[in-house]
């Protein structure tokens, strides 16, 4: 037989030549369609083949992805078979060139198979598939069963921020397997740590706006069960909370260290190791980090399930990881459960299996949300700042706890007559109703030790006042209680009257002419309202002159009524309009990219401009400071008004290190069982926070108690450090009725 070639555009084909009388043409046209047919049956065969295997395979095999792709390998997420020195998938760099140029292409194959471990990538409202993707970031609903059994949406509605906290429902959109924006391309080892610069990458995803491109990268092992993980902007100086200040760390050798810090290059992430059982106590791999001027986020697994800590939140003592939120940023809230209240200690408390303990602080003052998922990890999201990471490992919680405490700072001794019963009201409304419900106490046999009065003692609500009518002869009072051994403590808010005329009200006046007022945005005196029903202006307590101006006020008080401690309320600082009388100026700082579930859906509901100036710098940062920051100054003024005594002060707002200063009362509790369930959790949450002087509103501060709920709250209330009975204006008495 002969062959004959028949020329083809791309290759050449060789065909028996047998039939001389049909067209060559003809011949090549038919030979070549039924070689086609039979290639594009193969070519359909395989792909089919392909197909089953990745469906039948796609997890296992994806794990396999994941862990070569992720660098730092997690024991539960390594398929057997899969060892070092295996061929390497391509770079992160390659998978979002690749999404660059096709969107979603690769979503549902390499990088968003369904995953145990999903680390919300659009914590904003508002979340859709095309948003979503547009991050860069994977979209698929959870399993109805999962939704609705164990992940169940918030209730009410977790549709619209406004009043809606705690827990959250599965994210359907969440990040892709090994997403991440940093490289370290540096690092230097130091006597006691190391440095490291991190670089963004240029093919990062810009969601919010400012992202910075090069991190400086700080370790320090502080003690052998201590180390400090700071992680900030290399170029340019950014907030850090200016106290209390910490501890520096003294010089280590790292053979004594209990811990081990691995520090994976690319992409970034970093583990702490505890030596002795090899568990890895904080580990940067999971979900992605994001580092931008007003939005900074950061995951990390969680050794245990065991979480405790997280204040302050009304909350059981363990949290649950299925996808719980905690916001930070001093609130003045009706307490509920998960609401964001009036302190700020973003620490928690992990217990292992075995009892082996550790806790890490973040010391950042920003508003943050802090999410528990059930890898079981942890996600911080804060506005502002650094991220300034100690963490602590003990063999138990106790352990962990008091070299928290110690590094924070020790809490302050009470006077001994503060341990003992205090007993108030809101209401009493003149001294002789004051005077009558004491005596009536007291004639019960009530071991009675410390009287106490709320604002309706002062004259039109003006702090450092006493209402001269209905008050008259407090002083007199007051020494009479000192000889039956017994104690006066008075409250005092941070708010002062600025419409007196001048020369009337020295608070104000003194305030003016030592220029410690806090400040608008145009440096003119900002000016809310609070309880005189008037302009009210706040004391900048951070401003050199604020020791000084409080201590005047506090020593010219003391000496017309003879109290003994001070209550300091509305502390957050608290305001009953929205930022200020005259309005907030339009700013990144008024309305963030990025807004943690705050009451109002506004940073500047019911207290002042984020705008505003301290002398330490924006209200944005230091708000959650100002309760500490008034605690402090209140302190001194006490020493001085009472030389030689231990001051005592009660602070409703409080924040990292307050214990040193003062103690704290859980707030406006209502009176239900439910609130006195709370109470308990909270007092025990607050010594772990080293302020062990803490205690609730017994009976409840809001609404009416009953004679059974009275009578078991007071049974509890006698094992509160700080055991007070309160309730608010128009309730019933709570005591000896």
């Amino acid at each position: 037989m002969r062959y004959t070639k028949c020329q083809l555009p791309d290759e050449k084909l060789l065909i028996p030549s047998e039939k001389q009388d049909e067209p060559r043409e003809g011949k090549c046209l038919q030979r070549f369609s039924q070689r086609a047919c039979k290639n594009i049956l193969l070519i359909l065969a395989l792909l089919f083949l392909f197909t089953l295997i990745t469906f039948l395979l796609g997890p296992y095999c994806g794990r396999a992805v994941h862990a070569i792709f992720k660098g730092v390998v997690r024991p539960w997420s390594v398929p057997k078979g899969l060892a070092e020195g295996e061929p390497q998938i391509p770079s992160y760099d390659d998978f979002r060139t690749f999404w660059k140029k096709s969107p979603g292409k690769w979503m549902t194959a390499d990088a968003c198979w369904e995953v145990e471990d999903r680390f919300d990538c659009y914590p904003a409202d508002g979340a859709s598939q095309e948003g979503c993707e547009a991050r860069g970031c994977c979209w698929r609903p959870p399993d109805k069963a999962k939704t609705a059994e164990d992940f169940p949406k918030l209730i009410p509605d977790n549709s619209t921020r406004n009043g809606k906290f705690g827990r959250l429902a599965v994210p359907m959109c969440f990040y892709p397997i090994g997403a991440t924006s940093y490289r370290v391309i540096d690092t230097h080892n130091t006597t006691n740590g190391l440095f490291a610069l991190i670089q963004r990458r240029i093919t990062a995803f810009s969601v919010y706006p400012s992202p910075v491109e090069l991190l400086l990268l700080k370790i320090t092992f502080d003690t052998p069960d201590r180390v400090r993980i700071v992680l900030t902007d290399s170029q340019k100086e950014r907030y850090q909370v200016p106290f209390p200040k910490l501890p520096d760390a003294p010089e280590m050798q790292k053979e004594k260290l209990n811990y081990e810090v691995k520090l994976q290059e690319d992409p970034f992430a970093l583990q702490v190791v505890r030596k002795s059982s090899g568990l890895v106590l904080f580990d940067t791999s999971a979900g992605a980090f994001s580092f931008y001027d007003q939005f900074i986020e950061i995951s990390s697994f969680l050794p245990s399930n065991f979480i405790y800590g997280l204040g302050e939140h009304s909350d059981r003592l363990s949290h649950s990881t299925q996808y719980t939120r905690f916001t930070f940023f001093a609130t003045d809230s009706q307490p509920g459960v998960n609401i964001p209240l009036y302190g700020s200690h973003p620490f928690y408390l992990s217990v292992e299996e075995n009892g082996d303990s550790s806790g890490v602080l973040l010391f950042n003052s920003n508003a943050m949300d802090v999410i528990l998922t059930p890898a079981p990890a942890i996600t911080y999201r804060t506005i502002g700042g650094l991220l300034d990471f100690s963490l602590f490992l003990g063999s138990s919680p106790n352990q962990v706890i008091a070299q928290y405490i110690q590094f924070v700072g020790t809490p302050a001794l009470p006077p001994y007559w503060a341990l003992g019963f205090h007993l108030c009201k809101y209401g009493y409304g003149s001294l002789n109703r004051t005077k009558e419900v004491m005596q009536r106490n007291i004639d019960a046999g009530i071991p009675l030790d410390v009287q106490w009065n709320d604002i309706d003692y002062m004259d039109k609500s003006r702090d450092f006042t006493f209402d001269p009518n209905k008050f008259d002869g407090i002083s007199r009072f007051v020494h009479s209680l000192h000889e039956r051994g017994m104690h006066y403590v008075i409250i005092t808010d941070p708010g002062i009257s600025s419409v007196e005329d001048a020369g009337t009200y020295s608070p104000y006046d003194d305030g003016v002419a030592l220029d410690c007022f806090l400040k608008n945005a145009s440096g003119g005196i900002l000016e809310g309202k609070v309880w005189t029903g008037e302009r009210t202006v706040f004391p900048d307590f951070t401003h050199p002159n604020a020791t000084a101006y409080w201590t005047k006020q506090v020593v010219d008080f003391h000496g017309q009524v003879g109290f003994d401690g001070l209550w300091i309320d509305m502390n957050e600082p608290s305001n009953f309009g929205d930022g200020s009388e005259d309005g907030c100026p339009a700013s990144s700082l008024e309305d963030p990219p990025y807004l943690p579930h705050v009451r109002g859906a506004s940073l500047k509901t019911n207290t002042v401009c984020m705008t505003a100036k301290h002398y330490l710098g924006l209200h944005y940062n230091l708000h959650s400071l100002y309760g500490l920051s008034e605690a402090m100054v209140t302190h001194s003024a006490l020493l001085t008004a009472r030389p030689n005594r231990r001051p005592f002060i009660i602070s409703r707002s409080t924040f990292v290190g307050q214990g040193r200063v003062s103690g704290h009362w859980s707030g406006d509790y209502p009176s239900t069982w439910e609130a006195l369930q709370w109470s308990i959790p909270n007092m025990l949450n607050f010594n772990m926070y080293g302020i062990p002087l803490v205690g609730s509103d017994i009976c409840g501060f809001n609404g009416n108690t009953t004679e059974e709920l009275c009578r078991r709250w007071q049974q509890v209330g006698a094992f509160y450090p700080f055991s007070r009975n309160h309730n608010s204006l128009g309730n019933i008495d709570q005591v000896c009725i």
